[in-house]
């Protein structure tokens, strides 16, 4: 079987171009465009290399961009504060709590503190319960843009 190299730019502009255009929609539907909260606790190189990465990609499509970082040594109450503040915040359309996040915190429970709503990573129980049950909800991006990948390549998964 022949490989098959597939264009993962071209589908990302794609990508954005069509996130692009529902930010449009509903900047014009709700007066305001959405907007992403990240949150990164540390330092980790990595973690915010791909944190930036959001907040450039969030721009570029017209979104708002709420960046958050808290020193490593931040406490668990100080986070699940900010998690709270940014669930009840109205211009906070997303969240995504970058992880891993210093030993001393749990990122499963810091990620199930995250409306259901607004939880762009597809990483709460209750996303995770709908995921399981074959329900609509938001999903995880890497593994949905694979899907997407394979799809743009034509495979067909059994």
């Amino acid at each position: 079987m022949p490989a098959t190299v597939i264009d993962g730019r071209a589908v990302a502009a794609r990508v954005r171009a069509d996130v692009g255009e529902g930010v449009a929609e509903f900047t014009s539907e709700h007066g305001r465009p959405p907007g992403l909260a990240t949150l990164l606790v540390g330092d980790d190189p990595g973690s915010a290399i791909y944190v930036a990465n959001k907040q450039k990609a969030t721009a570029e499509v017209g979104m708002r961009g709420f960046d958050h970082r808290l020193a490593a040594d931040a406490t668990r109450e100080q986070v699940v504060d900010l998690i709270q503040q940014l669930n009840a915040d109205p211009d906070v359309s997303g969240i995504l709590c970058q992880l891993p996040v210093p030993d001393h915190l749990d990122g499963v429970e810091l990620t199930s503190l995250i409306e259901p709503g607004k939880d762009v990573d597809g990483l709460t129980p209750v996303s995770a319960g709908l995921l399981a049950l074959g329900r609509e909800g938001l999903r995880p991006c890497t593994p949905t843009g694979v899907m997407l990948l394979l799809e743009e390549a034509g495979v067909q998964l059994e």
